[in-house]
């Protein structure tokens, strides 16, 4: 577990009337608190809810005007953060907001989701894409430079262990708290090792984390 977590200021200062809280109450919200708190919860009945769920919700999520809602808070992190170069594998693409995003900042972006309905609604212009378990990740060890989850379940091992020694995470909530599949940044950092450097900061109404890897420096020091 990383010592503590800086707190950077917000840049983006919340507009409007908050957005409805769907997330304290949300089933997946469990899901989410289990998997990060212990990853042998994600069992196999597990993995098909939630599959089931998202292939449910992917034809109205396609269309919806809110699904992009998470780009802001994920441009903020973005502009904000010095990231590694290399593979960039984001982790539940949905139906690619997100991944539209991420391909404006690295060359070479990987889509991969649970749910064959989301990614069968991702544009076929955004690239590579994959079905996969974030339980199980089909990479091998230390591949992949930058892991990105926008409102996305944690699966600390398998973060561990496809990032490269200089690798980091991102992590963004919507909404924030009031997200259904969310995890604190204090929450992120108790279920990483030491060797991560837990960055978080607000954007409008959503949160983000950046979890940088230092075993690189270690190995150098």
């Amino acid at each position: 577990m990383p010592e503590s977590v800086t707190h950077l200021p917000a840049l983006l200062t919340p507009v409007g009337e908050p957005p409805e809280d769907i997330g304290s109450a949300h089933p997946m919200r469990q899901i989410t608190e289990a998997v990060a708190d212990d990853p042998l919860s994600w069992t196999p009945q597990v993995a098909q809810q939630v599959a089931g769920f998202f292939d449910e919700m992917a034809e109205g999520w396609a269309a919806s005007q809110s699904r992009g809602r998470g780009q802001e808070v994920l441009q903020d992190l973005l502009s904000r953060s010095e990231l590694p170069t290399g593979v960039v594998v984001e982790l539940g693409a949905g139906t690619g907001s997100g991944t539209a995003l991420l391909q404006q900042h690295f060359e070479q972006v990987i889509a991969g989701d649970l749910s064959a309905e989301m990614l069968k609604r991702l544009p076929k212009e955004l690239g590579q894409r994959v079905q996969l378990d974030s339980s199980a990740l089909p990479f091998a060890t230390g591949a992949v430079s930058v892991l990105a989850c926008v409102n996305m379940m944690l699966f600390a091992d398998e973060v561990v262990r496809v990032l490269a020694a200089d690798g980091a995470l991102i992590w963004v909530n919507s909404i924030g708290d009031r997200t259904p599949i969310h995890l604190s940044a204090e929450r992120i950092a108790h279920a990483l090792p030491a060797q991560f450097e837990v960055t978080a900061s607000t954007a409008n109404w959503g949160t983000w984390v950046l979890a940088r890897s230092r075993m690189k420096e270690s190995r150098l020091s």
